[in-house]
Order: structure tokens, then C-alpha cells, then sequence
């Protein structure tokens, strides 16, 4: 690992920083692109620390659109990426783009033994190829559990492949095991970074950041509290609000 890419954390001013999903909502590329750029302004306006563009409801080129927007007229904010089933594309794009991090689901414990040694070599050369930081899921929700290891093997090999690991619940917007939470930071320490990653809200987050270090939000911060709505500034306030009680 290099020595820049220890301290993903070190990106942020503030302690225990939130990341919130563009998730690339809209009918047509003009739209999403709309969309995306309004989201942008009402999350970064009110707080939010970095944005990670990700084809959730759009595709690897509805990304790189957003991120050419972002690179060329928002290059002041801090952002990410996560290209959805095509991590060898994530890492283009933030090279491209110069995003400052990457997410990709899974990082360890997705795949069987015997297909784990080629991800592993795909990872170290790819890291070896971008400046950003990259997270990494393990046990992520929607994932398959394929390597057979315990959970502390596939923390220990996630951590040789990532500047951060995230952890979530069963699904989008569902709250994350508070005894999950600590069982991860049981195995990875106290120094290794570790992002709650899915059901934080206003009411939850000064639990959920007691253990982890930072927060990627998306469900709650739009008006129905579902990943399929608008971002309702309201509730991006009031989730920030109650971040600024823990910082």
C-alpha cells in the first residue's frame, strides 16, 4: 500500500465526514444530468462533505457526463465514484476525472478461493495505476458470500486491498447491526478507516459514528426516504445537524 493511501480520512476538514449518493435519477441523459447537478448543489450547500457519483439508476456513461461536470465546473468539492458491477471502469474513471475516491461493493469474501487470486492480482495493479483512495465493501448488502473464510480472514484480506472498508445492513436504506458494526471495527482496529455505508439517519447516527468514522447516506436524505426520490434539503439539514452534535 502506499504510504499516500493510509489515511482516506485526511481528505476531509471535518471528523467523521458524510458522503451522499447522486444515484443518477431521470428519464433521459439531459434529465439525469439536471438532476444530478441540482442534488449536487442542495447536498454540498448544506453541508455534505463529498458526493459519490454512481450508476444506480444510469449507466457507466451517465457517470462519466456527471463526473466531466464535476471535474470541469465543481472541481472544488470533494468526490467519488462507484461504476455498479464494473470496477475495472470505476478506476478509469476516477483517473480520468480525478476523483479523489473510489467504492466498489465488494472487496473481499464475493468470490470463490479459486477466483480470488486473479481479483486480487486486478486490485493490486489497479491501485498501483490511481492516486484515489478506494473503499471496499465486505459482507455489503445485495452481495454474495462465495469465499468460504470467516469474517476476520475477509476483513484482513479487504484491508490489504482498500484505504477503507464499509459496512452495511441487509439492503438500500435498511439500518446497519449496531453488533455488525463493532464486530467490524473489533477486526479492523482502531486506525484502519471504516464507513457505515447504508440505514443511517438523524435519530441513529450518533450511534452508528460512535464506532465508525464516516457515513455514506443516500435513502434518507431524499423526500420519501427512499432511494427513488428527490433530495429534500430538509432532511439533509436535519441529518447534518445531528452529525454536527458528534463532530
Amino acid at each position: 500500500m502506499k504510504e499516500s493511501k493510509r489515511h482516506f480520512l485526511s481528505l476531509f476538514n471535518e471528523k467523521k465526514p458524510v458522503m451522499a449518493m447522486i444515484h443518477l435519477k431521470g428519464e433521459s441523459t439531459e434529465e439525469k444530468m439536471e438532476i444530478a447537478k441540482r442534488e449536487i448543489d442542495q447536498l454540498i450547500e448544506n453541508g455534505i462533505d463529498a458526493v459519490i457519483i454512481e450508476n444506480y439508476f444510469g449507466s457507466p456513461e451517465h457517470v462519466e457526463e456527471v463526473l466531466k461536470y464535476v471535474h470541469t465546473k465543481r472541481k472544488e468539492i470533494i468526490y467519488g465514484v462507484n461504476v455498479l458491477d464494473h470496477d475495472e471502469k470505476a478506476f478509469e474513471l476516477a483517473n480520468k476525472y480525478d476523483a479523489k475516491f473510489i467504492q466498489l461493493d465488494s472487496v473481499a469474501g464475493h468470490l470463490p478461493v479459486e477466483e480470488d487470486t486473479e481479483f486480487h492480482e486486478f486490485m493490486i495493479r489497479m491501485r498501483e495505476k490511481t492516486g484515489a483512495f478506494v473503499l471496499g465493501g465486505v459482507r455489503f448488502k445485495y452481495q454474495p458470500y462465495l469465499s468460504g473464510r470467516s469474517l476476520e480472514e475477509d476483513l484482513k484480506v479487504g484491508m490489504e486491498r482498500c484505504d477503507g472498508i464499509v459496512v452495511t445492513g441487509d439492503g438500500t436504506g435498511m439500518e446497519t447491526d449496531m453488533d455488525k458494526i463493532k464486530s467490524f471495527r473489533n477486526i479492523v482496529g482502531d486506525d484502519f478507516p471504516l464507513i457505515v455505508g447504508a440505514g443511517l439517519t438523524s435519530e441513529n447516527v450518533d450511534t452508528q459514528l460512535s464506532i465508525g468514522d464516516a457515513a455514506i447516506v443516500g435513502s434518507y436524505l431524499k423526500d420519501t426516504y427512499k432511494d427513488d426520490g428527490n433530495v429534500c434539503v430538509k432532511h439533509v439539514q436535519e441529518f447534518m445537524r445531528a452529525v454536527e452534535k458528534i463532530r
